[in-house]
């Protein structure tokens, strides 16, 4: 790399004194006096060094102390209980109504006098720490100025600030970068001040992304921040990122044509209005960006997103990271400080922009949810009915997420029969779509397979009664469907009355807790046996039928004094009924004592981790058992794995990655653990190189092959982006024929089950009887985009995978079943797996 010698001069000169407030800030003499200066707090300059978030958080409750134009909220708690935190800023006047003004916003009463609402965003991904630092900055800046540029915002505008979205991962990073840090500046790209450990700090405790994570709701994060969101209800949404150190300066519109067709032309009209505002700031400091490249504007789950499907207008700004202190890119030196003063430039440019916007902006909002409604009556359906009989908490999720999001949701007060088909009022519920949510309804239910661009930045397809495997019909007409005239609102949990004199106890598997409730009572002592055929009892005279999969607790086999009391406890705490058999014989089935019973061992899960693991992936299986199932995780680097006692484990678990760099002798002792009864979980990559290894019989589509399905004899240079999209499949559901019969399919009820596939990676279905658990169909895709020549490769190919090794198992899908934390209609397999892999028996032949 070339850089001229007087430019890197005048860089270092300026990280000298980059930390002075004088560098960001214009002019310092028009500052209340009376209001602490960041320094003043922190003891040292911003972008001197990396704060932690209990630095942020001290300056940011100080300032709050001594402004009367600051108000500080702690909404919430990480799972590091870390604080979440907004500052409202606006006049003593504002925000002495402030409670009166959401409310009018919430119930759609506002006034022209009302204040525009702009919210501010800083580092959602925690490595992406030049926002947070930013946001001391504009928060300092709108406290002490007296200017009136200043007096006017504040008059006209309510600032919502929210320093860190992510305040564990912001911690992670800052405490990386601290300690590796040099005395003397190391702008070396290579230094390992730059390039982090895993996991990086991008991703919150549980590895998940958050800015994927606002229509998902699957941390506690998020939760929490929404309540806030639908609280103020933006007009404007400023969501301030990092991007690689070779770029420069990224803001909203992103690429044309990739804007989600729900988005109204007027927000992309007005996202351009306020990229001028941006422009001019940055070109005022000749500083480089660029727009409508890179990004897009189709999934609705990311910061800069939601607020779009939301009546609000979200810009996304990202800025060229220095992942330290500084660093050397094609541009020339990048400093930490540099990155900063771009993310306060443009948080004023927002500020200012909205506020010469105003007007539009207020207009914007209101015809939003007019055009919603005018919208729902020109469709030729009323709305979504759907219905889940068999999994309550299942269930209660669904209607959970659609009421964070202010979805309306009615019970249906009478059965109501639809193509031949009744839906139960017990169990069913209709959701309109002449209401204020109309585009977020289509966003989350709707199933699209076509779009004018077909390469996206991010997921095709996030269907979510797909992802929670829910039953879902469009309703044409409503004549007959009677609902009760209250949404649906979460109910108290009830307590059974369940009493210990029963010859056992069963338990269904269907719900989605049922496997917590397992894990509780394995912990506890308690003998667990699984039915791998379905019996019948009867209770009052009344015949009652288990399915396969259900777990008995059986008395006489009870070694732990006060089973029963364990027993009712954990149930209650979970709500899950426990039904009583006073009799080994049945009517229909297996009796109590069959040796189609099986008793379930407790699981003791590995899970394989370390660079060239997907600490997404990871994440999300840590979670899924960790946080849902109470299941403890031991996650172990790959390099550590010579020196494990693999028999110390029950289950592996691996996820999609790079495992080439595992030893022969690592594979060796792997193979061997296998074939003495382990049980290996494995996904994408990872049931790769177990095939590769000859542990898994099973064979994959090669690139080459792949390659083949594509004519490329008549296609330009221009045609390349093009061709690359089609080769992908970036996220995309499919339905998967499952056998429903087998064990690790136990309590799915449906042979449909729809699955989320985010790599191109196809299994061929093996020719080793019964061990393809899942398989794909003739015509599969259901959501999301997938090149015509794909779908066809993956019908009839297998997506689950399953036989013995030796007396061990191998369990391996090229899908991702618990994707994003949501994806809680496929989650079950892996559970199966944990307590069902040695009720199945399929002997494995060679390929």
């Amino acid at each position: 790399m070339t850089v001229s010698t007087g430019f890197l001069l005048s860089l270092f000169t300026l990280t000298a004194n980059a930390a002075e407030l004088s560098y960001y800030l214009s002019s310092t003499d028009n500052y209340a006096a009376q209001i602490s200066k960041p320094s003043q707090v922190l003891g040292f300059g911003v972008g001197e060094r990396h704060l932690r978030h209990d630095q942020l958080l001290d300056y940011m409750s100080q300032l709050a102390g001594q402004s009367e134009r600051i108000k500080l909220t702690e909404f919430g708690r990480t799972y590091q209980q870390r604080k979440q935190v907004l500052l409202t800023i606006s006049s003593p006047e504002n925000l002495a109504k402030l409670d009166s003004t959401l409310t009018n916003r919430q119930n759609n009463k506002v006034s022209d006098d009302d204040p525009l609402v702009v919210w501010l965003g800083y580092s959602v991904h925690g490595d992406e720490i030049s926002g947070a630092h930013a946001s001391m900055l504009v928060a300092y800046h709108l406290a002490a100025s007296q200017s009136d540029e200043v007096k006017q915002w504040l008059d006209d505008m309510v600032i919502v600030i929210e320093p860190s979205v992510n305040p564990d991962g912001m911690d992670r990073f800052a405490n990386w970068v601290t300690t590796f840090r040099s005395h003397s500046a190391n702008s070396d790209p290579n230094h390992i001040e730059h390039n982090q450990s895993w996991p990086t700090g991008r991703t919150n405790h549980y590895w998940f992304d958050l800015n994927r994570d606002w229509l998902l709701l699957s941390q506690v994060e998020s939760v929490n921040r929404l309540k806030m969101y639908h609280q103020y209800q933006p007009n404007v949404l400023g969501d301030f990122h990092e991007m690689g150190a070779n770029s420069s300066y990224f803001f909203q519109p992103g690429i044309p044509t990739r804007t989600n067709p729900l988005t109204p032309a007027k927000n992309v009209e007005l996202t351009q209005k306020l990229a001028e505002f941006h422009a001019k700031a940055l070109d005022e400091e000749q500083r480089l960006y660029y727009t409508q490249e890179s990004f897009d504007d189709f999934y609705y789950g990311k910061g800069s997103t939601y607020p779009d499907v939301n009546g609000a207008v979200g810009i996304l700004f990202e800025q060229a990271s220095s992942r330290g202190m500084q660093q050397d890119t094609v541009n020339g030196l990048l400093t930490f400080e540099y990155g900063i003063k771009n993310q306060l430039l443009t948080s004023f440019s927002t500020l200012r922009g909205a506020w010469q916007q105003r007007g539009a902006l207020a207009e914007y909002r209101e015809t939003f949810y007019e055009s919603g409604l005018k919208a729902a009556k020109k469709e030729k359906y009323a709305g979504y009915l759907f219905t889940e009989s068999d999994d309550n908490t299942r269930l209660n999720l669904f209607l959970s997420k659609l009421a964070q999001h202010q979805i309306e949701v009615f019970p249906l007060s009478e059965d109501f029969r639809l193509n031949n088909r009744v839906f139960s009022a017990e169990h069913s519920y209709f959701v309109p779509l002449a209401q204020r949510q109309y585009r977020l309804i289509q966003a989350l239910f709707t199933k699209q397979t076509e779009f004018a661009d077909n390469t996206f930045y991010d997921v095709s397809g996030w269907t979510l009664p797909l992802a929670m495997n829910i039953d879902v019909s469009q309703v044409a007409r409503t004549w007959g469907l009677k609902l009760l005239n209250k949404a649906w609102q979460q109910k108290a949990k009830q307590t059974s009355e369940l009493e210990g004199a029963a010859y056992a106890y069963a338990i269904e598997w269907q719900d989605y807790l049922a496997p917590k409730l397992l894990n509780k009572l394995l912990a506890k002592g308690l003998q667990v046996k699984v039915a791998t055929k379905s019996f019948s009892n009867l209770d009052a005279e009344t015949e009652q039928t288990f399915a396969s999969g259900t777990l008995l607790i059986a008395a006489g086999i009870q070694q732990q004094g006060d089973w029963f009391n364990i027993l009712k406890a954990e149930s209650d705490a979970l709500a899950l009924p426990v039904f009583p058999i006073n009799t080994g014989l049945t009517i229909n089935g297996i009796d109590l004592g069959s040796q189609s019973f099986k008793l379930i061992e407790p699981a003791k899960v590995l899970l394989i981790g370390g660079y060239g693991v997907s600490q997404y992936e990871a994440g999300e299986i840590r979670y899924y058992l960790d946080q849902e199932l109470e299941i403890p995780v031991s996650i172990v680097d790959k390099q550590r794995l010579s020196k494990l006692n693999f028999d110390d484990y029950s289950h592996i678990v691996m996820v999609d990655g790079h495992y080439d760099d595992l030893s022969k002798s690592v594979t060796k002792r792997l193979s061997n653990w296998l074939h003495r009864g382990g049980v290996v979980f494995a996904q994408k990559r990872a049931a790769k190189w177990l095939a590769d290894k000859e542990l898994l019989q099973a064979s994959f589509a090669t690139k080459e092959q792949l390659d083949q399905l594509f004519d490329t004899d008549n296609l330009s240079y221009q045609d390349k982006q093009g061709l690359t999209a089609r080769k992908r499949i970036a996220g995309t559901i499919f339905n998967a024929e499952i056998d429903t019969s087998h064990p690790l399919a136990f309590g799915f009820k449906s042979n449909n089950l729809p699955v989320f596939k985010n790599s191109s990676l196809i299994m061929n279905k093996p020719k080793v009887p019964f061990s393809t658990v899942a398989k794909f169909g003739q015509s599969p895709l259901l959501s999301g985009y997938a090149d015509e020549n794909l779908v066809n490769r993956l019908a009839h190919n297998a997506s689950l995978v399953a036989h013995n090794v030796g007396r061990g198992r191998v369990v391996a899908t090229t899908e991702n079943y618990t994707f994003r934390g949501y994806w809680q209609g496929t989650a079950k397999i892996l559970a199966n797996t944990l307590f069902f892999a040695t009720a199945f028996d399929v002997a494995a032949k060679s390929k």
